[in-house]
């Protein structure tokens, strides 16, 4: 698969690049999830599951409804509150708080959608939120994206305003998935299963 390959397929994937104002920091997430796609050894952005169990719901799906959800949080945020939250920043890190996905979850799908996984990078080994960090700092995004993208509470002890716009419309999302596949909340898939998303 070609890098080209790739970054049409992200764009494709994810409409909400456009309100990103910025057009280097867009290309920076476009390569940020090409990277992860390909050192994942994955087909299509598509293939990458919400979760390592929930396969009904895609990640792409995931991480558009957190980027909307985060979105209209801000928007309350300003209209309602008087915040001034940076929609570049918001937008990059939520479309990036699960490219890490492409590195952990290769361990939890049919190999024939994968291509070549790299063995340095596939597998469990490091958190999807941290590698996800890791490759916004390796294509160049802002210490401000980069920031805002480890989602779980302690992970980053400087919470932002975008930080958490981010966290929370994961936890919403999240919930919704969970309880719309599975009947049950996001913490009691959680506590079931030993895993995060």
């Amino acid at each position: 698969m070609s890098e080209s390959d790739y970054d049409t397929q992200v764009r494709d994937a994810f409409p909400e690049l456009e309100r990103i104002d910025d057009s280097t920091l867009a290309d920076r997430v476009v390569e940020a999830w090409s990277l992860g796609l390909r050192r994942g050894g994955w087909r299509h952005v598509e293939d990458v599951p919400y979760a390592w169990n929930i396969h009904e719901v895609t990640n792409v799906e995931h991480v558009r409804g957190v980027t909307r959800i985060a979105l209209e949080s801000a928007r309350e945020q300003r209209e309602f509150h008087g915040a001034d939250p940076d929609i570049d920043t918001t937008v990059a890190a939520c479309l990036l708080h699960d490219v890490g996905k492409c590195y952990e979850y290769t361990d939890h799908v049919d190999d024939d959608i994968l291509a070549d996984t790299d063995p340095r990078y596939g597998g469990e080994t490091i958190p999807h939120s941290i590698s996800g960090y890791a490759l916004a700092h390796e294509v160049g995004c802002p210490l401000s994206v980069q920031r805002a993208i480890p989602h779980f509470l302690g992970e980053i002890p400087d919470r932002t305003l975008e930080a958490e716009l981010v966290q929370s419309a994961n936890s919403a999302s999240s919930n919704a998935i969970t309880q719309a596949t599975m009947g049950i909340t996001l913490q009691e898939w959680v506590d079931e299963y030993s895993q995060t998303t």
